[in-house]
């Protein structure tokens, strides 16, 4: 890039940040070239992604006329990329989630959850391979000619690098816990920083807690008494239903429950003269 293009790049990128409602940063580190274009064509019309050097995104994030934008200078990935939209935030990150593929484990690899290798039986028959997957301290032992793993095992725990012998043991089991798409470390809208822990949400679980929520504040509006215009018919209804209760228990001859009063007596006397045969 020569130096006379730099402050175009800069002022394009700028331009770019102002106007859009929500800005990503992405984190492209082993982005493969083919995957990413996938991702961009399934993108199109929804998002734009624009990678440029650190520096520069710096500079355009200064350049902006956002309140707060600055803020996402400290939280630049290594290998950095913007992704430009007026979608949901939420609604983005699901998308993206949605759009990864499975991938096997290179060596240096961030772990982005704990992976574990299941106890069971393998392909593989006796012989080296035993030794290699004890070197990650798999509990090994052979079973109708074949290896088993004789317990599950965490090789390597979310956050941790993946080492060459983990990625050894995961090739040989061909199991591929690593995953192919757009890594998007985190959000800015509308002032408000949203990282990857608050955008994967279940959309199942967020309803769940929704209607947990309702009806813990319906309960709270029932038993303290304090009506509401969705409340006020259950109250009424547990105020008519405890009337009755205590009518009942204590005889006392109101009209609305004169009859279940003297069905309650009559069961008693029914009751008294059996004891007394």
């Amino acid at each position: 890039m020569r130096k006379d293009q730099k402050p175009k790049i800069v002022h394009e990128l700028a331009h770019m940040i102002d106007s859009y409602s929500v800005i990503g940063v992405l984190n492209m580190r082993k982005m493969p070239a083919r995957a990413l274009g996938q991702m961009k064509e399934s993108m199109r019309g929804q998002a734009v992604i624009r990678m440029s050097r650190k520096t520069l995104i710096k500079k355009a994030l200064q350049s902006s006329k956002k309140e707060n934008v600055k803020a996402i200078e400290d939280k630049l990935t290594e290998v950095p990329a913007l992704l430009l939209t007026n979608e949901n935030p939420f609604r983005l990150f699901k998308l993206l989630k949605e759009n990864r593929t499975p991938a096997a484990a290179k060596p240096g690899d961030i772990a982005l959850r704990d992976i574990t290798i299941q106890k069971g039986s393998t392909n593989l028959p006796p012989g080296p391979s035993i030794s290699v997957l004890q070197k990650v301290g798999l509990k090994t032992s052979v079973q109708a000619g074949k290896i088993a793993v004789m317990a599950d095992k965490v090789v390597c725990k979310a956050g941790d690098k993946v080492t060459q012998e983990v990625a050894d043991v995961l090739s040989l089991l061909k199991i591929e816990p690593m995953e192919i798409g757009l890594d998007l470390a985190f959000v800015w809208e509308n002032g408000t920083i949203y990282g990857r822990e608050v955008l994967d949400v279940s959309a199942e679980d967020y309803i769940a807690e929704l209607m947990q929520c309702a009806a813990h504040g319906v309960n709270l509006s029932v038993n303290t008494g304090y009506p509401t215009k969705t409340t006020a018919p259950l109250m009424l209804q547990k105020a008519f239903s405890e009337a009755r209760s205590l009518c009942i228990e204590t005889n006392a001859l109101e009209a609305e429950f004169i009859d279940e009063v003297l069905r309650k007596a009559s069961r008693e006397a029914k009751l008294l003269k059996e004891l007394m045969v």
